[in-house]
């Protein structure tokens, strides 16, 4: 559905993106996971016509949407970082903005626009400026209205940052919802637990530059099954094992607390790339 080769981008000398390569097969959720300043904004903001790229092709369902920008956007959903909905307005005049934009009927935005805000929880706020809504409600407005005109693809971009661990999770299973309808999403987040949870497979970018790819399960297995923490010498340190049978070994020899635990997608993500999620 996605298809991204050899994707470029300077900011005044600054390579944000080296030539990356992504393929996103129709109808599953892919993550592109990376510290801050890794290229991942800047990844979405090319791919969706708002940033222009110095090299590189990007195809969505076989578009070239450098050629075709018109015919590439109307395949297109976004979910931004930022809420950019017109506090204003009510959730209902948002939504009829933004069909408008996309030449769609009065009846079509009505009728769409009304099972949307069934589907996410919020039909019951269609009357209510944008400002009376908490930020959680705000999300789902967007979620909304993103969808409003189909799009085959869907790209959210941090699309539960500043959320309380409760209306996340809510939205994680919204996005499974979107995903059971066959929308192919397209995900980039600083929590690793929520790509592990959502992801059918992963990119880990850093530097601008995709340096694994591949599903959290192998991802994750290809450290092994369990992970053991401890302290040595005043350094946090991590060994991963297959079995608990070769964790014996290191009991045996080590003297301070140890902590056992099952291998994560964050101890793959900073293998591979020596840094945190986050982490500037």
């Amino acid at each position: 559905m996605i298809k991204i080769s050899g994707l470029k981008k300077e900011y005044k000398n600054v390579k944000a993106l080296k030539g990356i390569n992504i393929h996103v097969k129709k109808g599953e959720i892919f993550s592109l996971l990376g510290p801050n300043g890794a290229g991942k904004t800047t990844t979405i903001r090319i791919i969706t016509g708002l940033t222009r790229k110095d090299a590189g092709e990007v195809f969505i369902d076989n578009i070239d949407i450098f050629k075709f920008p018109e015919k590439g956007k109307k395949l297109i959903g976004l979910i931004p970082q930022s809420i950019n909905l017109d506090v204003d307005l009510t959730v209902k005049e948002n939504l009829l903005i933004h069909g408008l934009l996309y030449s769609m009927t009065l009846k079509n935005i009505k009728k769409t626009g009304r099972e949307l805000l069934k589907y996410v929880g919020l039909y019951h706020r269609k009357d209510s400026r944008v400002k009376t809504l908490s930020g959680g409600m705000r999300r789902r407005v967007l979620i909304a209205r993103a969808l409003l005109h189909s799009p085959s693809v869907l790209f959210l971009d941090e699309p539960t940052v500043g959320l309380d661990p409760n209306i996340r999770r809510k939205i994680w299973w919204l996005i499974k919802k979107i995903q059971e309808k066959g929308t192919t999403i397209f995900l980039t987040t600083h929590y690793i637990e929520e790509a592990e949870f959502l992801s059918d497979r992963v990119a880990f970018l850093d530097e601008g530059r995709i340096v694994k790819y591949d599903t959290p399960e192998n991802l994750m297995k290809s450290l092994g099954e369990w992970a053991v923490d401890f302290m040595d010498d005043e350094e946090f340190k991590t060994l991963f094992f297959k079995n608990k049978e070769e964790i014996k070994d290191v009991l045996s020899e080590q003297h301070n607390k140890i902590h056992i635990r099952r291998v994560n997608l964050e101890d793959a993500f900073i293998t591979y790339t020596g840094k945190r999620v986050g982490n500037d």
